[in-house]
């Protein structure tokens, strides 16, 4: 048997049924190995490392932030973690998207700062703050006021039962010269902070028991409650109040 033979034989049998190169000619069977070759080269060349979100990360991105004043290349930067990072436990996606619209309102843009805060919230997940509240300081920049009412009017009919929400609604208000409305969201934060001592006094107003509900409160949260209290205090002296009992517990806070 010639040479002919033999390799007509090879290539018989490199196109039995089941081998990825039959029917095809050793030539063809080259060039067939040749693009498989240069197509995994291709794929491994384009693969990227999902990273999974890290709390750390964001924190130490934000500090750079503050200090370059660069919060655009911030807010860029954890837009693209959070569409690509792999949420975890410690740092979901949701989060990843609000940290993200909180840069872009320090860098002056609403619209995008807007943007991160509806994603957050389409997101569904678990949050530091209610997204309705940035976006309602994103809504005020972009000059729609009524829309940014409607969220804080959404936030207070299904009642205020958060004081962080409480302080940045309040502060957000008084921003927007809402004083009055502003007052009421920090008596709120205030009353919040305290409501957890609610047994230790019979009867409201009481002087002696409000003190002792805000030692309760103090060792839980102290801050934040030392920082309604001012910035309640802060909106009565520009409405011309009197101080109340409630101004008079900031030196015990």
């Amino acid at each position: 048997m010639g040479d002919d033979d033999n390799a007509a034989r090879r290539d018989a049998g490199a196109r039995e049924p089941g081998s990825p190169t039959a029917g095809y000619s050793r030539r063809s069977r080259s060039h067939y190995c040749v693009a498989v070759v240069r197509w995994i080269r291709h794929q491994l060349g384009t693969v990227e490392i999902v990273a999974a979100l890290s709390r750390d990360e964001f924190d130490a991105i934000e500090f750079d932030a503050a200090c370059s004043g660069d919060y655009q290349a911030a807010a860029k930067r954890m837009d693209t973690l959070a569409v690509t990072g792999t949420q975890t436990d410690s740092m979901p996606r949701a989060e990843a998207f609000l940290r993200a619209g909180e840069q872009w309102l320090l860098a002056d843009n609403p619209a995008e700062a807007a943007r991160g805060f509806r994603m957050a919230m389409a997101d569904g997940g678990p949050v530091f703050v209610d997204p309705r509240v940035p976006l309602a300081r994103a809504l005020f920049q972009l000059g729609s006021r009524s829309e940014a009412y409607e969220l804080i009017d959404k936030l207070k009919s299904e009642g205020r039962n958060d004081p962080r929400v409480c302080d940045l609604i309040a502060e957000l208000l008084v921003d927007c010269s809402d004083l009055r409305e502003a007052l009421a969201w920090a008596t709120a934060g205030v009353e919040l902070c305290l409501s957890g001592a609610a047994g230790a006094a019979d009867s409201q107003g009481d002087e002696a028991a409000t003190r002792a509900a805000l030692r309760y409160s103090a060792a839980d949260d102290q801050a934040e409650l030392r920082l309604l209290l001012s910035l309640r205090y802060r909106i009565r002296n520009d409405l011309g109040l009197p101080e109340d009992s409630y101004d008079g517990l900031l030196d015990d806070a």
